[in-house]
């Protein structure tokens, strides 16, 4: 069943595309910078990357590293967009937007460790409150990617350590459906079922389906046919858990 729940995973890349002032740019520089800008709203990424490398033959500035970034990544240019990230905190060190796109280019390539390295700097370094926010949901859902491949890999010790922490830092349905498998993996049928109701309690994008079919499963290894059979019944009512619970609901009978 893991293959099915691995598809709800989802990128929470929160992208933060700014018209950052040009004020105290030189004044070639800020035109090509505000043009690229422009540009980007208009969803013409490659004309912006060209407006912005202009503006850096005018002057390095980080500003105009950070929007160049941005539109690489839109353009899917996901290394080239690093490599502009990086040259702008080379000149601003702490800028919080710049660690946070990082996080997101490094999500995208799948080198979630890398992301949580580049998001969690966000929340030490910003100020912003609604970014702070924003990115624990991108931290969560970089700690449920980890946990899934280690749940993968058979490493269930680092899977519940990566999944808890995504829990803790947001209520993601997705890490409460993975800590419900993993919980019925390592015979901890009681945690399995706690992580099998929050799954449900928090649904956002996933179906109450995966929860039921592993809270039925931790209540048949208990030994509680009743609940079980009833935490089945519910689960095949989704297609993608149909054929898993009737199977079985047949072996009840």
């Amino acid at each position: 069943m893991l293959k099915n729940i691995s598809s709800l995973l989802t990128v929470f890349a929160v992208l933060f595309t700014i018209s950052l002032s040009a004020q105290q740019m030189n004044p070639d520089a800020a035109r090509l910078y505000n043009e690229g800008n422009e540009k980007m709203k208009a969803g013409d990424y490659n004309g912006a990357i060209t407006s912005f490398d202009l503006a850096l033959e005018k002057e390095k500035d980080y500003r105009i590293y950070y929007q160049k970034g941005i539109a690489l990544r839109r353009a899917n240019k996901v290394q080239d967009a690093i490599a502009s990230l990086n040259e702008c905190l080379k000149l601003k060190s702490d800028f919080d937007l710049a660690f946070n796109a990082l996080g997101s280019a490094y999500f995208q390539l799948g080198d979630y460790a890398k992301a949580i390295e580049n998001f969690e700097k966000v929340e030490s370094l910003s100020k912003n409150a609604t970014l702070k926010e924003k990115v624990k949901v991108s931290l969560s859902s970089s700690y449920t990617k980890l946990g899934s491949s280690s749940m993968t890999d058979g490493n269930y010790d680092k899977a519940i350590e990566y999944l808890t922490k995504a829990t803790v830092l947001n209520n993601y349905d997705a890490a409460y459906l993975f800590l419900a498998q993993v919980y019925n993996e390592t015979a901890n049928y009681d945690k399995a079922i706690e992580a099998a109701e929050n799954a449900i309690k928090h649904k956002s994008k996933i179906s109450t389906g995966g929860p039921y079919y592993y809270m039925g499963l931790a209540y048949k290894n208990k030994g509680d046919k009743a609940k079980a059979l009833d935490a089945f019944n519910k689960s095949k009512a989704d297609a993608t858990y149909r054929k898993n619970a009737e199977y079985e609901i047949s072996l009840l009978k």
